[in-house]
């Protein structure tokens, strides 16, 4: 081999030697991407929404206190804590022995005014076919025109005997319902179907009803667990877009994990003002079908409701979108670009954009992390 080959093939093994070290000194010295996390712009549903200030309540739309209208000894506990009653069944009776005895007398005394008005009565029709016998002999001139006014008199009386016992049977008849409305004074009946929550009193004990303004415990408290609903506290900023009909997701700390479909079915006239704590509007909601789920009254709950809504419609996570209305874009050589947005509906989770960004897409979903400017590499967090 000629000199002059062998040095240009030294020449070029050196000057490989050389570059394989610079690349390798360039790769090892150049910035490592960014691991982050990314999200990919995609088609979906958008809401807008609000949610109450503090946490609501499951309610009964009906609710009694009961107690007797008047005091006594409670004599009978019809049922318990618990138990579930139809309209008009007898819960709690006093003691009413007297007042049975009244009734009972009263009805007696309807029983006899009732044999007396068939007596009078069968006596005043005798007499008046009497008088009219009467009246034609006198015609036929066999007796006196005195004889006549005799018969006609006797039958006038028996007439007014006959309507005096009608009149004794209502006077009978209105004492037995004097004496059954006080009967039912101390008798507590079920106003609607429902299911007992608690019971103050035991046997033989005395119950008064309450003095003006000053409040007693109810004997009963029925509650109509058929018909539920929620009462929450919106911020009084939010209560202008509520409306009623308005869709609505109710959720219960008791029941984790559940969403409950409901209808706003009214908004309060009015703020409620509680000291140190934000002006609230109250809303009530009805479940939109009664779950399946043992439901209590006095849950505590949440409710979203959904001012509106829009499908099929580009979105990126809201989480993503920096104050500026921009975010972050991954170009085709994994580089962060600025990008400006315009956005449309938003929530809590999702926002729609209207420009600025196409599906597929991926955007920087955080930024808190060191390192993050226009230009540098990042690649994707694996989970």
């Amino acid at each position: 081999m000629m000199p002059s080959v062998t040095k240009l093939l030294r020449l070029i093994g050196l000057i490989s030697v050389v570059c394989v070290i610079a690349i390798a000194g360039w790769y090892s010295m150049r910035p490592k991407p960014l691991v982050v996390d990314l999200a990919t712009i995609a088609k979906g549903d958008v809401e807008a929404t609000v949610v109450n200030t503090r946490a609501g309540t499951v309610k009964s739309c009906q609710r009694s206190n009961l107690a007797p209208i008047s005091g006594g000894q409670i004599a009978k506990i019809l049922v318990k804590e618990g138990d579930h009653v139809n309209k008009g069944q007898v819960l709690l009776e006093l003691w009413n022995q007297d007042l049975q005895a009244q009734r009972e007398l009263a009805q007696r005394q309807l029983a006899m005014a009732q044999e007396r008005r068939r007596e009078t009565c069968i006596l005043a029709d005798n007499a008046r076919r009497e008088s009219i016998r009467v009246q034609q002999l006198v015609k036929q001139g066999f007796v006196s025109s005195q004889r006549a006014d005799d018969a006609n008199a006797n039958a006038r009386s028996r007439q007014a005997s006959c309507e005096a016992a009608v009149s004794d049977i209502k006077r009978a008849e209105a004492q037995i319902r004097v004496s059954q409305a006080g009967i039912d004074r101390t008798i507590i009946t079920a106003p609607f179907s429902g299911v007992i929550g608690k019971i103050t009193g035991e046997l033989g004990e005395f119950t008064t009803p309450s003095p003006p303004g000053i409040p007693t415990p109810p004997t009963i408290d029925l509650i109509d667990d058929r018909c539920l609903y929620v009462t929450a506290p919106m911020d009084e900023v939010d209560a202008p877009k509520i409306r009623v009909g308005q869709e609505a997701r109710i959720t219960l700390d008791a029941m984790p994990g559940k969403i409950f479909p409901g209808i706003v079915r009214r908004i309060a006239p009015y703020v409620t003002e509680i000291e140190k704590q934000a002006r609230t509007v109250d809303i009530e909601v009805d479940f939109e079908h009664i779950p399946a789920d043992a439901l209590l009254v006095g849950y505590s709950a949440d409710v979203e409701v959904i001012l509106d809504r829009k499908t099929g419609v580009l979105r990126i996570p809201t989480q993503a979108i920096r104050q500026n209305n921009s975010v972050w874009l991954v170009d085709t050589n994994n580089r962060l670009v600025e990008q400006r947005l315009e956005i449309g509906l938003s929530n809590w989770s999702f926002t729609e954009i209207r420009s600025g960004l196409q599906a597929g897409n991926q955007v920087l979903m955080s930024f808190d992390q060191d390192g993050i400017e226009t230009g540098a590499v990042v690649e994707p967090k694996h989970n």
